[in-house]
């Protein structure tokens, strides 16, 4: 083992872990901290290993064939189930891509104490296109740095809010070790689902996949791919355990300070502060329920206006970096699947219309609550996504004609296949509830035929899993 050695393989992997704290994530376990308390940390630590894992298959890909998930898919798939997947990848990442300019405008709406409006935060996300194309210019090494840089501000900015908020450390440890949920709900249950979602994002894998190709490796050299495999999934582990801390400092400030908290309790410590933001929660006894938006001003009432703004700066730090993340896979995956080289200024401008059109009418035409509403939407778009990243990413790994000696063996090819079940039936369910809450027969009629849609293809890319996997006897010829 070599630090040095370690030292020029670091970078992808963080690059990589932004995915795990971009908003969404930040807003869910938020979430999962005030509904359920710390019962639900058990459930990020094991969605982080699960990600952990399969993130793995994804960088071996990278390493030993030379070739991104989007390549191997474009060289591997026959046309039309090729244009169908590319199409699925691009709503997972421009779902993503919303979310971090929801997170980005909320932010900046709450640093300003509200001068700045949120249509005008949405705008302003668009100077990230700039940004990146700035920072792009002087090298990936560069920009790694910079990611490093945010990553750190995100830990400062949560840790300080962990400190003043003191959790108690017993309960801490006895939520991540025991798995256990006393007294849980289906609210509870929803937000253990809504982790795992949060958590593990489909376009990560296409990322991971592409980002390892940025260090050489001699491919004819079975050891040196053997020692790049090595380095980069310690680099992966150190990644995810920073990031799996930072989301740790979320769900503990929001299970000690407003875990089984009404409206009325809030309500009342915010007019108590002077804050100009207690109307946001009714004088009643109904469980306070938080967002992005409504986590930052409970913070400034009960901890002070400093708490706000710090909590404010994280979010913006989460936005920023998880959105120029969101620009490489995107550029990565046009590049892959349609052989289609585009400049990064236009596929960066592409991306962010799309993303910022929609979100630009909700902050124009509605409140922040609807902004932020937008979020369980767009989580339930992304798990709808996963099985297009997770199911070619274990059937690829698991092939010697693509792989030769590095391919799977038994034990990956059943953990694997056990674990992308696990993660697409617990997407499933989420998305089944959140469709059972819109309370509309036509939305009911549409989704089922969609439904019917979707799982025909889900069928079809596990067809060919299991034909890789060694069920030799579902293939029907050559």
């Amino acid at each position: 083992f070599s630090f040095r050695k370690l030292w020029a393989f670091t970078g992808p992997g963080f690059l990589m872990s932004i995915a795990y704290l971009d908003p969404g994530n930040i807003e869910s376990d938020l979430q999962s901290g005030a509904v359920a308390g710390f019962k639900l940390l058990w459930v990020l630590l094991l969605a982080t290993v699960i990600g952990l894992l399969l993130q793995r298959l994804a960088a071996r890909l990278g390493v030993v064939t030379g070739l991104h998930l989007a390549e191997v898919c474009n060289r591997q798939y026959h046309k039309f189930p090729r244009i169908i997947l590319w199409l699925m990848v691009e709503l997972a990442i421009i779902g993503s891509d919303m979310q971090e300019v929801i997170g980005s405008a909320i932010a900046i709406n709450l640093l300003s104490v509200g001068k700045i409006p949120l249509w005008g935060g949405v705008l302003i996300t668009i100077a990230d296109t700039f940004v990146f194309l700035f920072l792009d210019k002087y090298g990936l090494r560069k920009l790694e740095a910079f990611f490093g840089f945010l990553i750190t501000i995100m830990a400062l900015t949560f840790g300080y809010e962990y400190i003043t908020v003191k959790p108690n450390q017993e309960k801490v440890l006895q939520g991540l070790f025991i798995p256990y949920c006393k007294d849980c709900g289906t609210p509870q249950l929803e937000q253990a689902v809504g982790i795992v979602g949060a958590v593990i994002m489909p376009h990560n894998m296409y990322l991971h996949s592409a980002l390892v190709k940025s260090r050489q490796v001699d491919r004819s050299n079975k050891r040196q791919v053997r020692e790049a495999n090595k380095y980069f999934f310690i680099e992966s582990c150190i990644a995810l355990f920073v990031s799996f801390i930072i989301n740790i400092f979320v769900v503990t400030v929001f299970a000690e300070a407003f875990f089984n908290k009404t409206n009325a309790d809030v309500n009342q410590v915010c007019a108590n502060s002077s804050s100009p933001h207690s109307s946001l929660f009714p004088n009643n006894n109904e469980t306070l329920e938080v967002d992005i938006y409504k986590g930052g001003v409970v913070l400034g009432c009960y901890f002070g206006p400093a708490a706000l703004y710090i909590w404010a700066i994280g979010i913006l730090a989460a936005g920023q970096s998880s959105t120029m993340t969101g620009t490489y896979s995107g550029q990565f995956v046009m590049e892959g699947f349609l052989n289609l080289r585009w400049s990064r200024f236009a596929r960066v401008l592409l991306t962010r219309s799309i993303a910022v059109t929609p979100t630009l009418f909700v902050a124009i035409f509605q409140d922040v609550e609807h902004l932020t509403g937008m979020n369980d939407f767009l989580n339930v778009l992304m798990s709808l996504q996963l099985p297009f990243a997770l199911i070619p990413v274990l059937t690829f790994t698991s092939l010697p004609s693509v792989m030769h000696d590095f391919a799977n063996g038994l034990f990956w090819k059943v953990a694997g296949g056990l674990l992308i079940l696990l993660i697409c039936c617990i997407n499933m369910y989420f998305v089944v509830a959140y469709v059972r809450d819109l309370h509309n027969l036509g939305l009911y009629i549409g989704a089922a035929v969609l439904s019917v849609i979707y799982l025909s293809f889900v069928a079809y890319l596990t067809w060919l899993c299991l034909i890789a996997l060694g069920a030799s006897f579902l293939a029907c010829g050559n």
